[in-house]
């Protein structure tokens, strides 16, 4: 396309996710990060002509707690990896009865109730400050929203999700709280990934599959870790269907992104050329390389 540039799909989620037919060329390659070490080795494969490079989130086996992920690691290997567009898979908990079990949220707000992990590339020596105001790219959004109708999957567009520490699941009182608040659903995961990826110029969307009704719904008191597994096995097909399908989708993107996450540090950096520090602008250099003259 004359007006388009070739995507590479970078998709963070669950191991089952990453068993799709056609994903050929498939090869695991170590990544380091001045961030320190990532969840795990990146499976980079080809579906057609699609370029696919795959993380899993909480690393093979399912190592890491939702704290103790290197969220900053995990996005930084990605965008030197050439990632451009993630499709972040996650599952959640429901606040509404009409998001039952098997429901995939397209979300497009957070709330961020995390606080033990960090959340930004940047700091002293060089401060940044990006908007979040839509923190979800409506491109991606548009895409998954257009195929999942398709292909039959019960998809619902513009959800809120709350995303909270971890990794004890919600009290009831909380559970009632984030309901009043607005939530629609609720996770562990995609705080501070989202607020990375931003940072990182790279556009997100959030497919949030829904496993429980956390425990405030009178008929599904507690959430048990068996019931989550048993929705997710059973949402692993769909998923799969779903990234295969919309990958094809994604395979040429705009240029420029219309919704700016392209452009996120435009206006963002603050402390003035001379005042920043080179060691930081060396560690920026993937993350922020297009708007830092990196010595």
């Amino acid at each position: 396309m004359a007006d388009g540039s070739k995507a590479r799909i970078g998709v963070i989620g669950g191991s089952g996710v990453y068993e799709i037919d056609g994903l050929s060329d498939t090869r695991w390659i170590e990544s380091t990060s001045p961030y320190g070490t990532p969840s795990d080795a990146l499976l980079h494969g080809r579906l057609d002509e699609v370029e696919l490079v795959f993380l899993p989130r909480h690393g093979r086996g399912h190592c890491h707690s939702p704290t103790s992920i290197n969220y900053r690691a995990n996005i930084d290997v990605l965008k030197r990896a050439g990632v451009t567009d993630i499709i972040s898979l996650s599952a959640c908990g429901s606040f509404r009865d009409e998001l039952a079990p098997g429901t995939f949220v397209l979300v497009d707000q957070f709330i961020d109730r995390t606080f033990a992990r960090e959340k930004s590339f940047f700091g002293p020596g060089l401060v940044a400050h990006v908007s979040m105001a839509h923190p979800v790219c409506a491109r991606l959004g548009d895409a998954l929203e257009g195929v999942a109708s398709e292909i039959g999957i019960g998809a619902v567009r513009n959800g809120t999700y709350l995303a909270m520490e971890g990794p004890q699941f919600s009290t009831l009182a909380e559970s009632n709280l984030y309901r009043t608040w607005g939530c629609d659903v609720i996770g562990m995961t995609n705080m501070p990934e989202a607020k990375l990826a931003r940072e990182a110029e790279m556009c997100y969307a959030t497919v949030a599959m829904v496993t429980d009704y956390d425990c405030w719904h009178p008929d599904h008191v507690n959430v048990e870790v068996t019931d989550v597994i048993r929705v997710l096995t059973e949402n692993a097909d769909r998923a799969r269907e779903l990234v295969k399908t919309v990958a094809g989708r994604l395979h040429h993107r705009p240029l420029a992104c219309p919704h700016g996450c392209d452009r996120a540090l435009d206006a963002a950096l603050i402390t003035q050329p001379e005042a920043r520090d080179p060691a930081m602008m060396r560690q920026l250099s993937a993350v922020a390389g297009r708007v830092l003259a990196v010595p």
